[in-house]
């Protein structure tokens, strides 16, 4: 089933039908103040942190409730709707509803009763504070009196957790107040003050552009006994009764009575936000011209699509261009921004980046937003340990400057983070991030750049950093001489101890080894090149020894130093990374890798992709396999793991074969889903974090929406390898690989500060290759773009 469709034009994701499977949400705001949306309005905000800086509250796996509501209610009869469908939840054959969900704002239509209005979310660009901006239009050929309620269901306390759980302490802690046009929350009003003279916890709920009418400032006084959102006392009888909270729930709810003439538009906004009330003052008061809130929404849909205009392509694939040019592309930034701190299902509680999520995360702006990237990785860096590991979970407010926070080596770190030791990935994800980096902007100088150590107040140089992280692995070798998977190896659900060896940490060493070559000789390095040889040439000849078998590589050994996924295994006898990676590694022969990859297709491959490994853990599951706690075809238990599917169709794409990468994209695109809502249920335009395989009676439906590496890995798989923009050290390949039905595309892509536009002629149907090349009609002999014959615009011609 259809619910909604992709407007290219205005980079929008546009929902016909707000019946949607799940919530369809959307992401406002920044780093300082980030807010979740869903079509019906349903979400909560917060100033930084989801656990520590919750302003509103929200029911997690529940029913889409609170939310930012807004009410309309027609003065005359006493009927009211609301200006998203839910909560109030009118039929549908008489209100029509349409909601599009942009670059950081949302746009909520509805129209009833011959009364239309128009809801924007947003939060404005670099502030701290979000508006509902109503527009309310008399469609109908008499004069109307219509009210207008906006309600926000206020926390009571900063933190999550204590908000839900600690009622004893936090249910008598708070009141709110009226004042001039907006309530006003308080928090612990005695007890602290700061420097500005508040108490550091004050919000407010404000109405600008109409006067207001009356107000609550208590939940259960606007809400009602035995009411609920739907049906709010305070709406019903037209009026809000004054009653703010002494203890007790808070809320913000205000209300304005307009007269409305045919054909006539009035427009006020609501303002949330966390301020002292000086500041609130000032804020509401700069909305009463409320045309500045037409202004705000084209200064973000300038400053977004600016970043996304960076990299763009027009190929056959309607899907493709949606999710490249926007949707994927956007939910890096937004994966990039929170990491996996704050959503619909991940509750805020994880205060922190984790260190393996975020260098991924990297990479998935890296073409579009260089800049950010770097301040990204210069702070990843910073939380690199002296001994060349990454700390497991970075706080947000870690200091990149200081050298001194605990480590996995620490009781108090352990304690504070809950993570007991290391992981044997984290810092290997430095080294394609770096190197994407690096050959994305030709920034050779970032290499001496020194950065601080997370543990100890000494600098070294990022080169050096990427050494200590090649240390780090080689210092933790298993029994076989080669990488232990310690507490995970990126498989949270795979504990291979000190002693048990991963395939897949094995393969990205192996990687590692051929990046930082490449570094070593632009410093003509030879001592340090000649290491990197001798001992990826070692590790090479180790992997091949001990993991291929026949058709597939293994995944490794168990801490007992029994061998993980043989062919001869009952279950788990197939796994999908060691096969990816082999091949984005560069380790295994073409030979290995077209057989390897034909076993993912033959034994993982389903209708919505590739399974992590099959068959599914039921009854030899080992220590450990936590996999082994989830239903066969869920999570990393034989599901389709998203994050792997860029994985794959890179690996794909590398090999040539684009028929192949691009039907990998299609499995398990969102946006190749569109019109099958119903089995999928999260949104059609982002990615999640699994997909139930075929052992599952719910094949096909999707988990753990928005805040996933997916997003920076399907981006990688898409950009570098079907669009085939590969740059290195020295400019710029060109090496699309794609469906032999693509007979022309295009892409424009900002390289080094100049803009590079490619039109490609596919006439003959080939998946990969070149037969003509050439830059600013001049023939080359390779399809590479030297740095140096870069101009302002460089116009690229390639036959495939």
């Amino acid at each position: 089933m259809n619910f909604g469709y992709f407007d290219e034009e205005n980079r929008e994701y546009v929902i016909t039908k707000p019946n949607t499977p799940a919530p369809w949400c959307n992401y406002l705001g920044s780093p300082e103040y980030g807010a979740i949306i869903s079509n019906n309005a349903g979400g909560y905000s917060f100033v930084k942190s989801g656990a520590n800086g919750r302003i509103l509250r929200y029911h997690f796996n529940s029913d889409d409730t609170p939310g930012r509501y807004i009410y309309l209610r027609d003065d005359e009869n006493g009927d009211y709707w609301s200006a998203s469908w839910q909560p109030v939840g009118k039929d549908l054959n008489e209100y029509k509803s349409e909601v599009h969900h942009g670059t950081a704002y949302t746009k909520m239509f509805a129209e009833y009763a011959g009364i239309k209005s128009e809801a924007m979310y947003y939060v404005p660009l670099n502030k701290v504070y979000e508006v509902w901006c109503v527009k309310v239009t008399n469609n109908s050929d008499k004069p109307r009196k219509i009210s207008v309620f906006g309600y926000a269901e206020l926390s009571n306390d900063d933190n999550y957790n204590q908000d839900q759980v600690n009622l004893q302490y936090t249910l008598c802690t708070t009141n709110t107040s009226f004042r001039k046009n907006k309530i006003y929350q308080q928090i612990n009003l005695n007890w602290y003050k700061g420097p500005d003279g508040s108490n550091g916890k004050e919000r407010f709920f404000g109405l600008a552009g109409q006067p207001v009418t009356s107000y609550n400032g208590d939940k259960e006084a606007f809400i009602g006994l035995y009411h609920d959102y739907g049906n709010p006392i305070a709406v019903e009888r037209g009026k809000c009764d004054g009653v703010c909270n002494y203890n007790e729930n808070s809320c913000g709810a205000l209300h304005t009575a307009l007269e409305i003439a045919p054909g006539e538009t009035k427009t006020l906004a609501f303002i949330l936000g966390r301020h002292k009330e000086s500041v609130a003052d000032e804020i509401i008061a700069s909305y009463e011209d409320v045309s500045v809130c037409d202004k705000e929404i084209e200064e973000l849909k300038k400053y977004w699509h600016s970043k996304l205009e960076n990299f763009k392509v027009n190929t056959p694939s309607k899907a493709f261009n949606s999710m490249v040019n926007t949707w994927n592309a956007y939910q890096c930034f937004l994966t990039f921004t929170w990491s996996r701190a704050a959503s619909f299902v991940y509750c805020g509680e994880r205060n922190g980046y984790g260190y393996r999520d975020t260098v991924q995360d990297i990479q998935g702006v890296i073409h579009t937003d260089p800049d950010a990237a770097l301040e990204k990785i210069r702070f990843m860096l910073s939380a690199q340990v002296n001994n060349g590991g990454g700390l497991p979970l970075v706080r947000f407010d870690h200091d990149e400057r200081a050298g001194h926070e605990g480590t996995p080596d620490d009781p108090d770190y352990v304690r504070e983070t809950g993570h007991p030791a290391y992981r044997a990935d984290d810092a290997l994800w430095l080294f394609p991030t770096v190197y994407k980096y690096v050959s994305e902007t030709g920034n050779l100088a970032f290499m001496d750049e020194e950065i601080t150590w997370s543990n100890v107040e000494e600098k070294a140089s990022v080169y050096e950093h990427l050494k200590r992280a090649i240390d780090f692995s080689m210092n933790h070798l298993g029994p076989h001489g080669l990488p232990a998977g310690l507490h995970a190896d990126w498989n949270d659900c795979l504990r291979l101890g000190k002693n048990g060896e991963s395939s897949f940490v094995a393969m990205q060493l192996y990687y590692a080894f051929t990046i930082m070559r490449k570094f070593a000789e632009k410093k003509n390095d030879t001592e340090y090149i000649a290491y990197l040889d001798k001992t990826q040439k070692d590790i090479g000849e180790k992997i091949n020894k001990l993991w291929w078998e026949d058709d597939r590589f293994n995944r490794g050994f168990k801490e007992t130093g029994e061998l993980i996924g043989s062919k001869k295994d009952p279950e788990a006898s197939m796994w999908l990374n060691p096969q990816t990676w082999s091949v984005i590694s560069g380790l295994a022969t073409r030979e290995q890798a077209d057989k390897a990859m034909a076993s993912v297709d033959r034994e993982l491959n389903t209708a919505y992709g590739a399974k992590i490994m099959a068959p599914s853990y039921v009854d030899h599951y080992f220590d450990g396999a936590l996999a082994g706690l989830f239903p066969p075809s869920t999570k990393e238990n034989g599901g389709i793991f998203s994050q792997t599917q860029g994985w794959l169709i890179l690996a794909e794409a590398l090999l040539g074969n684009g028929n192949e990468a691009f039907k990998y994209f299609e499995e398990s695109s969102p946006s190749s889903q569109n019109d099958k809502a119903e089995v999928r249920k999260l949104e059609p335009y982002v990615h999640g974090q699994y997909t139930e395989g075929d052992e599952s009676p719910f094949h096909g439906r999707s988990h753990v929406h928005w805040l996933t590496g997916t997003a920076s890995t399907c981006m990688v798989g898409c950009v570098e390898g079907i669009c085939g923009m590969r740059p290195d050290l020295d400019g710029l390949r060109v090496a699309p690989t794609v469906p032999s039905d693509w007979k022309e595309f295009s892409f424009e892509k900002n390289f080094r500060g100049k803009k590079v536009i490619i039109k490609v002629e596919n006439k003959d149907g080939a998946q990969s290759g070149f037969k003509e090349f050439y830059i600013n009609g001049e023939k080359q002999d390779d399809n590479y773009i030297p740095a140096d014959k870069l101009t302002d615009v460089t116009e690229v011609k390639m036959v495939m």
